[in-house]
């Protein structure tokens, strides 16, 4: 087929772009048909148009046009990414099929600390004070003399069947401060009236002294000792979901029960939850769209339109590269094909190559960075001011 029926002419305003970029993903932004016309004559003027023919047409650049934008758009949220992915991460609501061809802008991050929540929860679960998992309640009955339960088949368990991880029992005997105060001290009156408001352990004012709170300490200390070594002391061991009792329960204690706090293993080790469903897991889905191209600055815009005569340099070696040369009547001519691809391909990676340096300039470990250097210049500063010297 003749390359003389693909000849570039010159747009002109009434030449609508709409429908004649590939993906039509900006077709619809009247600035960014406007800006195709005069990107079109731009990167003809510079490669040589009228003076020298183009084998491609006004479409082809526009092709081209289109894929700087979305190189762009690709650079930005590469950056975006970079800076926010773990504020994403399991928190924003994930973007993907047809919508990932539509443009749109996005508003600023609100950082909150990100994965560091995500992480810190496993910590919480391993100290009872947090995660995102459920702490059970589970009880056993005990009965007289017996001193050893299988945590299995003995105890009353709101999820059953499963592996237990047991957190916590409670086992524990009176507390040491229930034991301080002569609870007979007074007249019966007073007891009962003490009892009354829950205060039937300690001795009524007219018996009461204020002691430091060193001296409570050290007899709630002293009575916990003794009942520890003089006494068969309040305790547990839990080996294979067998749990031995201290001390032995006696025939009071019949029909008593002992709570404990327990995770379910596959809860705990499972690695989804419900509350991450649909959320961001990687960054293929992250909600970024395509850049609105009327909302590209100047800089933005100027970037765009030097890649997309890189691409279109690159095209049109290309085309060339398929006629080496041309018959004339006297002889050929060579074409500069390979030279067009050289130097498109050259011009594309330093416009790659510019705007990711920019943005990593501006990326927030380099503020982070600029910052600390700028404090640590300034307290420099300071420390060789001089100091007033006041005499008393």
């Amino acid at each position: 087929m003749s390359k003389f029926l693909y000849l570039y002419t010159e747009p002109t305003a009434s030449n609508q772009v709409d429908g004649q970029t590939p993906h039509g993903i900006y077709d619809s932004d009247t600035e960014f048909q406007t800006d195709s016309l005069t990107t079109c004559k731009y990167v003809a003027s510079k490669l040589g148009h009228p003076i020298m023919q183009l084998e491609f047409n006004s479409g082809s650049i526009y092709a081209c046009f289109e894929e700087a934008v979305s190189e762009y758009s690709q650079q930005i949220h590469h950056y975006n990414t970079k800076n926010w992915m773990w504020e994403h991460y399991g928190s924003s609501n994930r973007i993907s099929g047809s919508t990932m061809s539509s443009t749109g802008s996005h508003e600023p991050e609100a950082p909150h600390m990100g994965s560091t929540f995500l992480l810190s929860e496993q910590y919480g679960e391993a100290v009872n004070v947090g995660g995102g998992i459920n702490l059970y309640t589970g009880s056993i009955v005990l009965t007289s003399s017996k001193q050893v339960y299988d945590l299995s088949s003995d105890s009353s368990l709101e999820q059953t069947g499963d592996r237990l991880e047991i957190q916590r029992v409670f086992n524990e005997g009176p507390a040491a401060v229930s034991r301080f105060y002569d609870p007979f001290a007074g007249t019966y009156d007073n007891i009962e009236l003490l009892n009354a408001f829950g205060m039937g352990n300690v001795s009524p004012a007219v018996s009461y002294i204020l002691r430091p709170i060193s001296y409570d300490l050290a007899r709630a200390n002293a009575i916990e000792t003794n009942d520890k070594i003089r006494k068969s002391a309040y305790s547990f061991e839990l080996q294979n979901n067998q749990l031995r009792l201290f001390p032995r329960p006696k025939s009071t204690d019949e029909g008593n029960k002992i709570y404990f706090h327990y995770y379910v293993k596959d809860d705990k080790q499972s690695t989804s939850r419900t509350y991450t469903n649909s959320k961001v897991s990687d960054p293929s889905n992250i909600p970024y769209k395509f850049i609105t191209y009327n909302e590209i600055n100047a800089p933005g815009r100027q970037w765009i339109r030097k890649f997309t005569l890189a691409l279109a340099k690159e095209l049109l070696g290309i085309i060339r590269s398929k006629y080496a040369s041309m018959p004339l009547p006297n002889g050929e001519v060579s074409l500069d094909g390979e030279a067009l691809k050289a130097e498109g391909r050259e011009e594309k990676s330093l416009a790659l190559e510019e705007i990711k340096e920019f943005l990593e300039s501006v990326s927030l470990s380099e503020a982070s960075r600029k910052e600390s250097e700028q404090a640590e210049s300034q307290q420099q500063i300071l420390n060789k001011a001089p100091l007033k010297i006041y005499i008393g």
